[in-house]
C-alpha cells in the first residue's frame, strides 16, 4: 500500500492491486490449460433397435396384465379368473420371466377402494414395481 499526499487535507490512501492482478492471470493460465485435458465423458456403445422388425400386435398385448376387480368382489387377470388368495402367487408366476414388473389394476366405479387397494398390496408383494390405474371415463354432461 502506498500513501499519497494531495491538495485535499491529510494522506490518501490507495491499494496497490497490481499483484492481485498477477494472481488472476496466473489463475486463468492454469484454468486455460487445465480445461482442454477434462474428460468430457465416456463413449458408450448402445444398441439400436432393428427398425425393419416391428413387434407383433399379439406380444404387446401378452405383454400388458390388468387385473379387474368387480363390485362384488371377483377377480380377473386379464380375462381368467382368479381368487384373491390366489393373486399374489398367479402374479409372482406370471412376473418370474419378465424383465418389466408392470400392471394395470382396473376396478369398477361400484367398488369399494379398500377392495381396490389389498389388490395394490398383494401385487406390491408379489414384486410388481410399478402399478398403474385404469378409470373409467367421466362422461361429459354428467
Amino acid at each position: 500500500m502506498s500513501m499519497a499526499v494531495g491538495e485535499k487535507k491529510g494522506p490518501l490512501v490507495d491499494m496497490n492491486v497490481t499483484p492481485l492482478i498477477d494472481v488472476l492471470l496466473v489463475l486463468l493460465i492454469i484454468f486455460m490449460v487445465i480445461t482442454p485435458l477434462t474428460p468430457k465423458g465416456l463413449d458408450a456403445l448402445v444398441p439400436q433397435p432393428n427398425k425393419d422388425k416391428t413387434p407383433p400386435q399379439e406380444d404387446v398385448i401378452n405383454r400388458t396384465i390388468v387385473v379387474s376387480v368387480d363390485p362384488n368382489g371377483a377377480l380377473k387377470i386379464n380375462q381368467d379368473s382368479v381368487t384373491l388368495a390366489a393373486l399374489g402367487p398367479r402374479l409372482e408366476e406370471i412376473f418370474k420371466t419378465r424383465n418389466e414388473h408392470v400392471i394395470f389394476v382396473k376396478g369398477d366405479p361400484n367398488v369399494i377402494f379398500g377392495d381396490v387397494a389389498q389388490v395394490i398390496d398383494i401385487a406390491k408383494g408379489a414384486g410388481i414395481d410399478k402399478i398403474g390405474l385404469i378409470t373409467k371415463a367421466i362422461e361429459e354432461g354428467s
